[in-house]
């Protein structure tokens, strides 16, 4: 992640005027119609944010007043367009994000060039693009599956320590599945693709390999290991980093617990899954961590209403899950959200050119 360039505009002017009549001071008062002396009129300091990244200072540019509207295309990686299609045929609106994912299975990692060169037509039609791994564990082989021998799969204790000891066995073993992905995503660098980039999700959320180890030597370390690799070592610069937590009910302490520091991210993420809703609570938590940055709506399966979305109007975007989505939301609702006023389909994105 590229630290952050802040450009201030501050314009101050004072005027002091005096009115004269027949060549005295008037004597009239405040709201007199001599005037008297005026005070300084200061107009407010505006801060204007400045990044490397077109779409990263888009989000800048839209918190506080609209959100885009996004979808996850879960596996197949064969067919990574399918809920991008799904919302078109509810709506008639494409979403403003595409999101994939590199995933495990030995067919959608056959697939994966297939949905990077969705990505790189999502890129071209103006979308932003959004890509996270669920990734094997590298103590066990790859490819696996979404169970307790694969992505659920648990680290002794003595295991993470390796994994997080530069050099190790195990280490290089993680290193060589996260160079099998940087080979795809330095297509996309070479492209002029940004990605926002979504790695080790849920951070919080104990059930997968990578997560539920808070602390400095926790998942937040492999974390920034992941980043320092990718954009030091690997050189992969188009990388947008958004970190992400899940809404558990130890929100408010997870998002200090996992939290891998402010150069480490430049998106502060939430899935909502727990039933609870969009809380102002949860809002104002991830604002408040943010300190700034952009905040956004990692996952959810109920979608916020536009009405949610004008009171808690930082969310600079929401990604729907797949299936999810259209189980857990009615296609009318799907149609409302996303030909609302603050909300941006991909007719409305500014574009990348």
């Amino acid at each position: 992640m590229k630290k952050m360039q802040i450009s201030l505009i501050l314009i101050t002017a004072a005027t002091a005027v005096f009115f004269a009549c027949g060549g005295k001071k008037s004597d009239a008062g405040p709201g007199g119609d001599g005037g008297g002396t005026k005070p300084p009129v200061d107009t407010p300091v505006v801060t204007i944010p400045t990044t490397p990244y077109k779409s990263l200072n888009y989000l800048y540019k839209i918190s506080g007043t609209k959100t885009v509207a996004g979808i996850h295309n879960r596996e197949p990686n064969a067919t990574p367009a399918v809920w991008t299609e799904k919302v078109y045929s509810v709506t008639g609106k494409y979403p403003g994000l595409w999101s994939g994912d590199f995933l495990f299975q030995q067919d959608n990692i056959n697939d994966r060039q297939t949905m990077i060169n969705e990505a790189i037509d999502q890129w071209n039609k103006g979308a932003l693009v959004n890509i996270m791994w669920h990734s094997c564990n590298p103590a066990l082989a790859e490819p696996c599956g979404f169970d307790a021998n694969g992505v659920l799969s648990k680290l002794t204790n003595d295991q993470w320590t390796e994994l997080t000891t530069d050099g190790s066995a195990m280490n290089n073993k993680w290193k060589a599945l996260v160079d099998e992905v940087c080979f795809y995503l330095q297509q996309l660098k070479d492209k002029n693709v940004e990605v926002l980039w979504r790695p080790m999700h849920e951070m919080n959320q104990g059930s997968f390999w990578w997560a539920g180890r808070p602390g400095p030597t926790g998942t937040r370390k492999l974390y920034q290991m992941l980043h320092d690799y990718m954009v030091k070592t690997k050189g992969l610069t188009n990388l947008i980093w958004v970190w992400d937590v899940q809404d558990f009910g130890s929100l408010n302490d997870d998002v200090n617990a996992y939290n891998p520091g402010a150069d480490y991210y430049d998106v502060a993420a939430l899935d909502v899954y727990d039933g609870s809703g969009y809380t102002q609570a949860k809002y104002n938590t991830m604002v408040t961590v943010a300190a700034g940055k952009p905040i956004a709506i990692g996952e959810c399966q109920k979608l916020p209403t536009a009405a949610q979305l004008t009171a808690q109007p930082k969310w600079t975007f929401f990604m729907g899950w797949s299936e999810l989505e259209f189980s857990n939301n009615s296609d009318a609702d799907i149609k409302n959200l996303h030909t609302a006023p603050n909300v941006i389909t991909l007719d409305k994105m500014p574009g990348w050119k």
